[in-house]
């Protein structure tokens, strides 16, 4: 299990390295970095210029240096670490199901802006991610618990999933957006008594899905 412990809007994991807004810095920012992306463009690339509701983070610019700490001493460590949990489970077991877990707004307490998602977005980017039988199977054992379930709408997967996602590899990544309405009260942060419930069912998911191995997945091993 690897956990990143920061706030997405101090800097989030789950962006490319470098997707950077140049209108939130005081100088003009490297060639290389990616100031075209829709994430920058949404006011939330690597490091945030907005929270969830809109409201602008920083009162001042930043200095490019800043970011670079940031990126530096938390970005690539983490990865680092996730890639390194990803290359140990293939080359134990020649194959890996990775699940890139988040939260989301359930849109109580945001100003109207967020309408009510489902219980859980499976995000598996259009089924490039991973194999479809990993989607499949979360889908339907949520849904046997009561849950409501899309798929990629309004969450295909961010750049986790694009990038770790190699099915023809025998590496396999799974996003899951959980509802923050079913485990916490979003105005206060403190949890609802379904939390103890979610927390059993999503061991039964985790469970589950660690049993497939679809007869036409390959490994690495099958790949090489």
């Amino acid at each position: 299990m690897l956990k990143a412990r920061v706030a997405r809007a101090y800097l989030d994991v789950n962006r490319e390295p470098w997707e950077l807004d140049p209108a939130m810095f005081d100088e003009a920012l490297p060639d290389w970095v990616n100031t075209q992306s829709p994430r920058v463009t949404a006011g939330l690339g690597t490091v945030a210029r907005i929270v969830a509701d809109g409201q602008p983070i920083y009162r001042r610019k930043l200095r490019f240096a800043e970011a670079q700490i940031r990126i530096e001493s938390i970005y690539q460590p983490y990865h680092a670490a996730l890639e390194q949990l990803v290359e140990d489970t293939v080359i134990r077991h020649g194959r890996c199901l990775l699940i890139d877990a988040h939260s989301m707004p359930s849109g109580e307490g945001s100003s109207g802006r967020f309408r009510r998602p489902p219980d859980f977005v499976l995000g598996d980017r259009n089924g490039t991610a991973c194999h479809g039988d990993f989607t499949g199977a979360a889908h339907e054992l949520l849904k046997s618990m009561g849950y409501s379930v899309t798929r990629n709408v309004p969450y295909a997967g961010g750049f986790t999933t694009c990038h770790y996602g190699r099915p023809e590899l025998g590496r396999h990544c799974l996003q899951i957006e959980v509802n923050r309405a079913l485990y916490m009260d979003e105005r206060h942060y403190t949890c609802k008594p379904g939390y103890a419930k979610l927390r059993e069912d999503l061991a039964s998911l985790l469970g589950r899905l660690a049993q497939i191995v679809p007869e036409t997945m390959p490994s690495q091993a099958a790949a090489d």
